[in-house]
């Protein structure tokens, strides 16, 4: 399993996202990974829906507490006030991908800085 962990603001179109998650992609120095699913907080999760069902994919919504104090190699003043983790987008990426997860990329910021993300690879659930 291979989880696209998203943060982004409000002001974040689908160009934005699409394009944090090429960068990620594009990172991992093992090739261009095939994502299996795509994740953020729960709260977001509507935003990011779209762009799930563009690319077919599974959107998983990851509760506060789980995101919350989740140790990240990145970090960002603003997460950690609105989120209480470094990267919502590693955080996001590790949660969704389970216990024992690992990084395959660290946080990549869209372009025009409104959107960031991350790849995690997990065990199958």
């Amino acid at each position: 399993m291979i989880v696209a962990g998203f943060g982004f603001r409000a002001a974040a179109d689908q160009a934005a996202l699409r394009a944090a998650l090429a960068l990620a992609q594009a990172q991992c120095k093992s090739g261009q990974p095939r994502v299996t699913h795509l994740a953020t907080a729960a709260d977001k999760a509507p935003a990011l829906a779209p762009l799930a069902q563009a690319l077919g994919l599974p959107l998983l919504a990851i509760a506060a507490p789980a995101l919350a104090g989740c140790a990240t190699p990145t970090r960002s003043p603003a997460s950690l006030r609105a989120r209480g983790t470094g990267s919502l987008a590693e955080a996001a990426a590790l949660a969704g991908a389970g216990p024992g997860a690992r990084l395959l990329a660290p946080r990549c910021v869209s372009p025009d800085r409104t959107a960031t993300c991350a790849l995690a690879t997990g065990i199958e659930r």
